[in-house]
This record gives structure tokens, sequence and C-alpha cells, in this order.
């Protein structure tokens, strides 16, 4: 059976934390989880699934904000993002005085680099390095679901910001050209914020994509 995905918005931000998981096994992994651990943990338990880890795509507040308090929780290990986000992830207490959100600093048990495979029950996510909306932003690419864990670099008729620290607009653009418009028109991007898309919806209409 193929992955699946469960959407929950969470965060003064309306970010979405997915719940990726294994039908075979029922393993999952949660991922982004910015805010709202309650909720989030709610919808684990009535899929009746087992967490093996949290996966985090890029060390902004509304993502990785209740990261470490997760983990603690559920004695999960955090996997990723890349390296080059660690100043957002010692910052995420200084963050979360600006936003009014609580959160906490944490350092990942493992860094995630380009090529890396997440593994969970039969499901694997391949990992591509994508900056741009964030210096060490991550996504997963699971081939045989045809779906994309796509945090916050391509969303429904848009592209991440850019105007954050260390973020690069051409960056982001080559990032989305190199590693999500080179896959088939039918795979599904879960974003970050918004409604899910295709790469083939957004190869024609999105405004960004086709500037």
């Amino acid at each position: 059976k193929l992955m699946q995905v469960v959407n929950t918005p969470i965060s003064p931000y309306v970010q979405n934390a997915p719940i990726a998981y294994c039908e075979d096994t029922k393993e999952c992994i949660y991922v982004d989880p910015g805010d709202e651990l309650d909720k989030l943990v709610s919808v684990q338990q009535s899929l009746g699934l087992k967490p093996q880890y949290i996966f985090i795509t890029h060390g902004h507040i509304d993502h990785a904000g209740a990261a470490k308090e997760l983990a603690d929780r559920l004695n999960l290990q955090i996997i990723g993002p890349h390296k080059a986000d660690d100043f957002l992830l010692q910052s995420l207490e200084i963050q979360g005085q600006m936003y009014n959100m609580k959160a906490q600093n944490f350092t990942p048990d493992k860094w995630l680099e380009h090529g890396d495979i997440l593994k969970f029950g039969n499901q694997e996510l391949d990992i591509k390095h994508c900056p741009g909306h964030a210096p060490g932003h991550v996504i997963g690419i699971n081939h045989k679901a045809k779906r994309i864990i796509a945090g916050d670099v391509l969303f429904n008729g848009s592209i991440g910001r850019t105007d954050l620290p260390q973020g690069n607009y051409q960056d982001l653009i080559d990032s989305i050209n190199s590693h999500l418009l080179v896959l088939d028109d039918s795979f599904i991007v879960h974003c970050g914020h918004g409604p899910d898309t295709s790469i083939g919806h957004e190869r024609k209409t999105n405004p960004f994509l086709n500037a």
C-alpha cells in the first residue's frame, strides 16, 4: 500500500502539520509539529498510528516550535532539517517571544543531507535540500505514492517567502526547478500552508514559475 498523509492545520499561522503513515504497518512520522500538540496527538491516536520519529523541514517557529516538547512527550527522535538551519533552531525561544508562541530551542538527533532516505514502515522519503525560504529547508519525496512533503517551498498558486533571515528568491526558484518541476505532473504536493496541489497544476498556473 502507498504512503498516506493526513494534514492538520495548527498555530496562528495555519500551518499544516502533516502526519505521514504506512497503511501496512501503521507506522507514522510527525512532520513540522510547530504548535497545538494535543490536536496532533489526538489525530495520530484516532487513526491507531505508531509514531517513529519527528521530521522537520525547516527551522521557522510555526514548523519547529513544539518539536522538542513532542519529542520529550513521546520519546521520539527529531530528524532534520539541514544543518544550515541551526541558527533558526537555536533562536526558536526568541522567535516565540516575538510571535507570542511557546517554543523550545533544540538540536536534532540527526541533520539531513541532500540524498538521504528516511524510512518508516514500508515507506521511503527521498530527501532534497531546497534552500531559498530557509537555508536549511529540506523536502521529502515518496516516489511510489507520488507525494511530496514540501514544507514552505511551493504552495498552491505561490512559493515560500524569501524575505526572512537568509532567505533568497533565486535559490528558491532554483530549488523548485531542480527538485520539484523535474517530477511528473501527477505528484501531489503537501504544502506547509494552504491546500494540497499537484506539480502539474503549479507548472501550468503558478505565476512565480511562469514569470
